[in-house]
């Protein structure tokens, strides 16, 4: 288990857990920050979050660094971040975002109904066309690393004038 910060300026907070899950629905991509042999590493992925399960969905290809890392420690840190660009007020310039934050532990995925619901998950979190799903499915499902991540330690912040 992480050992327990808080966040300095509290005014940033999101403390609602449906805002928390919300913007991971939200967001189009995550960043995933894994540890292997005292190595870190860091990796951005398109994802899916299930509200339902409240899990993240991702695959990716059968074998390479990120996997090497996730199989040799499942335990990882991830960060969502929607972006609404700079507010420029008279006497302001500041980036306008929120973020969330969290642990996680990443188990990958043998069923191929599963399988086949994070494709979809994906598909719709990417807002992607959903002509060629079906196709891409059918081509490389079975064969598909797909992971889970499964969250706790969810904390989010904001910057002062983004409205949730």
């Amino acid at each position: 288990m992480s050992e327990s910060y808080h966040m300095r300026r509290k005014d940033k907070a999101i403390e609602d857990p449906a805002t928390l899950r919300r913007i991971l629905g939200e967001a189009k991509h995550i960043t995933v920050a894994m540890c292997k042999d005292d190595m870190p590493y860091l990796v951005s992925l398109s994802h899916g979050y299930d509200e339902e399960k409240d899990v993240i969905y991702f695959h990716c290809a059968s074998e390479g660094k990120k996997l090497d890392y996730m199989r040799a420690n499942p335990t990882i840190w991830g960060q969502a971040v929607l972006d609404f660009g700079f507010f420029d007020g008279h006497d302001d310039c500041r980036q306008e975002f929120t973020s969330v934050m969290f642990q996680g532990e990443v188990t990958f995925v043998e069923d191929l109904e599963e399988k086949r619901h994070a494709f979809i998950m994906t598909n719709r979190q990417l807002d992607a066309p959903s002509e060629g799903l079906q196709r891409v499915m059918d081509e490389h499902l079975e064969r598909a690393t797909v992971g889970r991540i499964r969250m706790d330690n969810l904390t989010g912040k904001k910057t002062k004038g983004v409205e949730l």
